[in-house]
């Protein structure tokens, strides 16, 4: 089992922002996990009001400033998203996107103070954060009880995806705002996962000057420090800029550890016209960590620092970038074309040294030596993914019609080889750590392996009389898999297609309140064929929801309740004629209810709620009529926020949450029992004058939990297997 516990504290010097430059705090120390409590003092001074006053005679060319509060990329004005992009690819308010789609804003960020994207998201309805424990490597949860580890994680509406070893961490100190998806997308997004899709905006050049920063000290001797600057070049506000990066020096609560980062992301921003836009978007970051242990849950009387590899040849180091653009151009009131391009590299230097099983004998529960497992990846890999989008808007009558048409192309491919091997054993009551430690000679993966992706799609949204919304899409997606085998005969090159479609309606009433009702669909590809030599084919997301949206208009506010019925078709399964092989016979059915809400109150409290119940099954195939594993069945959060606007604590903020996670099961044949737990948040701050004192607290109450339980791997094809889905990330119950 992933046993998750521990405090970390940090001081942080950082800047607010003032009317015009400043400097403004970003986070709290980075949060290592779920169950880490976080501690933050923060201190702001205005840097540049005085010179621009003492400038104030100096005439400058006009400049029109529009409110940013709708746009569908941020910034946001408080807790509250008005408009996305991700649920329809065009600028569309979120009430009249038939699905549901939530968004965490930057003020949520700011406020919550979370260390990773995944954390990000942990006060949403349907989603469940960190399912396969603490781990540094990707950005992990579950949506709607799927695991979108591999293929749902995008950035700006490109893929992100995590490429065998390579997961393309995002550094939330970068972003603007998150936004989920859930359910099927395939229709505008080609190959993802059943459950719904994560989308990260990043921060964009400003059309206002910008100076933020930070300086923290944190628990385990990290050190960060950040800067965000940004806003016009020149006076006509043509040319602008943003520049945002981090650097982190320390470590995690177990011993030997590292927690180092180098994280820089420049942004330019070319608008002639209010026509056209070219924004250049870049990053690059150095990740020097270590990877997660773990142990089993009967041997639980080791101290949480605890280490169990060794500190020469433990790492995980990973060091990636990506360049590309997003440009738009409106010919007239009708035609408008777009194009987005992203071209990104990572290269993973990834060692371990892992618990294998007690050595104990028949008494092994009681024996304090343990078996290792030695497991290395060096591997390079890249993705480009371009999207070109045609739009054309126009009014019929009483109907106000979008359609927009699509052309995208996804590639991605990876060099590497994997190396499997047994390690020298461990006496936890006596550990030697100075045993040296050789990378293996087994190499159990070698390969060249790239993907390839073409899609065209398609969708309408028509908005009838004022009221009625209509949206309507299709895609036709072709996949060319291929993979060069150096060590065996395990080439191959497969290829795919699939068709995918998507219908929603929606009425929207006078008093803010939005009914809706949608069917989605989405495919992802499967590797291999069947002993009959018949290649294997996509699997088949399908959702039926309804739901309802709802914008009071009597205080900023946003609810959404939907109720879905999902189900993916074509799952592997194994073959009952023969145990060896596999057919796709399996059928797995998730149903649920979701209540999430957000409101801003003119008194200064802000909060957000989310509720979910999710009735899973594994409908058909292997383990049929069990709950498939690490899906729990109810999930509940609040997190409230109150800003003093007055009087003799103007500038005091607060805010607290809680968050539950139910039970779930560590496996597919519901014989391992992972446990359901509470958590409490909080934040305390104070701001005077251009200062600011602040402190955010995660998991306030210190509470030990387990966050995953699997069964060990026993062989070298189990082991690669359980490294590869969670690598040191679990372990026998």
């Amino acid at each position: 089992m992933n046993l998750v516990r521990g405090r970390n504290a940090a001081v942080r010097i950082a800047g607010s922002e003032g009317v015009e430059m400043g400097l403004s705090a970003y986070r709290a120390a980075r949060r290592r996990s779920r169950a880490q409590g976080l501690v933050v003092a923060s201190l702001s001074t205005l840097l540049c009001a005085q010179a621009l006053a003492q400038d104030a005679t100096t005439e400058l060319n006009p400049i029109n400033v529009e409110g940013q509060t709708g746009s569908p990329v941020g910034p946001d004005d408080g807790y509250i998203a008005k408009n996305t992009t991700t649920g329809s690819k065009t600028d569309t308010p979120l009430k009249e996107i038939p699905q549901s789609v939530s968004v965490i804003t930057r003020k949520q960020l700011d406020d919550r103070q979370p260390g990773q994207l995944e954390d990000s998201l942990s006060y949403l309805a349907g989603v469940t954060t960190s399912p396969w424990g603490i781990d540094d490597r990707f950005d992990q949860c579950l949506i709607r009880g799927f695991d979108l580890c591999t293929s749902a994680i995008y950035r700006d509406g490109l893929p992100q995806k995590v490429i065998d070893f390579s997961g393309f961490k995002i550094e939330p100190y970068g972003l603007e705002r998150i936004e989920v998806l859930k359910g099927p997308s395939s229709v505008l997004y080609g190959e993802n996962e059943a459950g719904g899709m994560v989308n990260a905006i990043t921060k964009r050049p400003t059309d206002k000057p910008i100076y933020d920063g930070f300086l923290s000290y944190d628990s385990f001797n990290t050190v960060e420090a950040g800067l965000d600057v940004g806003g016009p070049i020149d006076d006509a506000g043509i040319w602008s800029y943003r520049l945002t990066g981090l650097v982190r020096n320390g470590e995690i609560e177990t011993d030997y550890s590292r927690n180092d980062r180098i994280f820089v992301a420049p942004a330019l921003k070319w608008q002639p016209d209010a026509q056209t836009s070219l924004t250049i978007l870049a990053n690059y970051q150095w990740d020097r960590l270590t990877p997660i242990q773990f142990l089993p849950a009967e041997y639980g009387n080791l101290p949480r620092n605890f280490f169990t590899g060794s500190p020469d040849f433990d790492r995980f180091d990973a060091n990636h970038g990506s360049i590309g653009y997003q440009f738009s151009h409106e010919f007239d009131d009708h035609w408008t074309v777009r194009q987005n391009l992203r071209y990104s590299q990572q290269e993973t230097d990834y060692r371990q040294l892992y618990y294998g099983e007690w050595l104990g004998g028949p008494d092994m529960i009681n024996d304090h030596t343990m078996s290792r497992t030695l497991f290395t990846v060096d591997e390079t890999a890249t993705l480009f993914n371009v999207d070109n989008q045609a739009e054309y808007k126009a009014s019929f009558g009483a109907v106000e019609n979008k359609l927009l048409f699509g052309l995208d192309y996804n590639r991605q491919s990876v060099d590497g080889q994997n190396g499997y091997g047994e390690g020298p054993p461990l006496d936890t009551l006596n550990a030697d750590y100075s045993i040296p430690v050789t990378a293996p000679s087994l190499i159990i993966a070698d390969r060249v392996q790239t993907i390839g992706q073409i899609g065209l799609y398609a969708q309408n949204q028509s908005k009838i009389a004022d009221h009625w919304v209509l949206t309507l899409g299709g895609r036709q997606a072709w996949i060319d898999n291929t993979n060069q085998d150096r060590i065996g005969t395990g080439s191959y090159d497969q290829k795919d297609h699939a068709f995918t479609g998507n219908v929603g309606i929606g009425y929207l009433f006078d008093n803010g309140l939005t009914p809706y009702a949608s069917y989605a669909e989405s495919f992802t590809t499967n590797i291999g064929q069947t002993l009959s030599n018949v290649p294997f084919q996509p699997s088949k997301g399908k959702q039926y929801e309804v739901g309802v949206k709802y914008e009071p208009t009597f205080f900023p506010g946003y609810l959404t309740a939907s109720l879905f019925d999902l189900r993916k078709t074509n799952v592997l399964t194994t073959d009952p004629s023969n145990p060896l092989g596999q057919v796709q016979t399996g059928e797995v059915r998730h149903r649920g209810l979701e209540i999430e809400a957000n409101a801003d109150l003119a008194f200064g409290l802000s909060t957000t709620a989310a509720y979910t119940y999710l009735d899973a099954e594994i409908a058909k195939g292997d383990d049929a009529g069990n709950r498939p594993a690490r899906v729990p069945e109810h999930q509940a959060s609040l997190w409230a926020n109150y800003e003093v606007g007055s009087g003799v604590l103007e500038g005091l903020s607060f805010g607290a949450g809680v968050r539950y996670i139910g039970a779930s099961f560590g496996d597919n044949t519901n014989t391992v029992n992972v446990p359901g737990h509470t958590l409490v948040d909080a934040a305390l701050r104070y701001k005077k004058n251009g200062w600011q004192a602040a402190l955010n607290v995660s998991n306030l109450f210190d509470k030990t939990y387990y966050s995953i339980a699997m069964r060990a791997a026993a062989s070298p094809t189990s082991a690669a297997s359980m490294a590869k889905a969670a690598s040191s990330r679990a372990a026998s119950a």
